[in-house]
């Protein structure tokens, strides 16, 4: 299977730079999971395609301020920090750039002093071992000195930090929102749960490496990155219920489906535990988990354009994205939502 299969053009100026002022009015396009049917609604008419008895999974992940502006310490060099999965207490596994001035032994400042980096090592794909040196809490420090690791394709500034999170965003880990979920409000959730479907969380903590673009020409040859997980035992309980009784899954996201798909035996029983993913999801895969999908619009050639492409069809997802682009839909983390069902 060939990169170029997961090509489709997109406009520049589809790229959602800003998110709506309301969560739930972005649009939302419904396929047909077996016939390719498309209808365009708006996301707050997402009852209208669930019923009693459902089971919405979300991934409830809290996104960190992990975009550290901060100077070389001999030279006075901007040197910019993307904290990427962490080693250890104070030991970091980072994105830094530019990288060349960042060798092991360097040492940064941020905050004046408030927080120094070093550099101990350079590991897999240049990216950088950082410990840091602080005094006080490292949550509050990064809440005062770090920024919201925005996508690159948003060039815009975020005004409110809040609006890269989920309204149910409870575990801090994230260096990227698992996007599907910012069309919720509370009130939505709400609508949903007085109707009787059943809402159960999961967490995975999104990596930047979801950004990396799929560099090999056959796609088996790509090299996933691996993500953390939790599925506490009160929710695995519920989505098996669930799968028990017939009921549907519903995973809100690429996350939530890759970490249901990574936990779930041959029968679709997910398995309470924690650990480390890298599943890798693309057309041929046979979902165990989930039986729906809301999810956004992705990148040309990414790997999410990939999973979204097997569970559907390459071919009905690419007719989809390409009916997409005609009606002028928002594109990525700030854009609009597809149920695939």
């Amino acid at each position: 299977m060939k990169l170029k299969d997961f090509y489709y053009d997109l406009p520049q100026e589809l790229i959602a730079q800003d998110p709506l002022e309301k969560r739930s009015d972005s649009r939302l396009m419904v396929v047909g999971r077996s016939d390719g049917s498309i209808t365009h609604r708006h996301f707050y008419d997402l009852p209208d395609y669930l019923r009693a008895g459902d089971c919405l999974v979300i991934n409830d992940t809290k996104v960190i301020p992990a975009r550290l502006m901060g100077v070389k310490e001999d030279t006075g060099a901007s040197i910019e920090v993307l904290l990427l999965k962490r080693r250890e207490e104070k030991l970091w596994e980072t994105l830094v750039r530019p990288g060349k001035k960042a060798r092991p032994g360097a040492r940064i400042i941020f905050g004046d002093g408030l927080l120094v980096g070093e550099v101990t090592d350079i590991v897999e794909e240049g990216n950088r071992l950082i410990r840091f040196t602080y005094d006080g809490i490292w949550e509050e420090l990064l809440d005062r000195l770090g920024q919201m690791p925005l996508p690159p394709y948003i060039t815009h500034q975020l005004k409110d930090r809040n609006r890269y999170q989920t309204v149910y965003a409870a575990h801090e880990g994230s260096a990227a929102a698992p996007t599907a979920g910012l069309h919720f409000t509370e009130e939505l959730l709400e609508k949903l749960r007085d109707m009787g479907v059943v809402i159960a969380k999961v967490t995975l903590h999104v990596g930047l490496g979801t950004f990396r673009p799929v560099k090999t020409e056959n796609i088996l040859e790509h090299h996933m990155h691996s993500e953390f997980y939790m599925v506490e035992e009160a929710e695995a309980a519920r989505i098996n219920a669930a799968r028990a009784e017939g009921r549907r899954i519903i995973s809100v996201g690429t996350t939530s489906t890759r970490t249901l798909e990574s936990v779930a035996d041959e029968n679709g029983t997910v398995r309470a535990g924690s650990g480390w993913t890298d599943i890798f999801i693309y057309p041929g895969y046979r979902f165990k988990a989930v039986d729906g999908l809301i999810t956004n619009f992705h990148l040309p050639e990414s790997t999410l354009l990939m999973l979204v492409s097997a569970f559907s069809s390459r071919e009905k997802i690419l007719q989809a994205y390409e009916i997409a682009v005609e009606e002028k839909y928002r594109f990525f983390s700030f854009g609009d939502a597809m149920l695939l069902i």
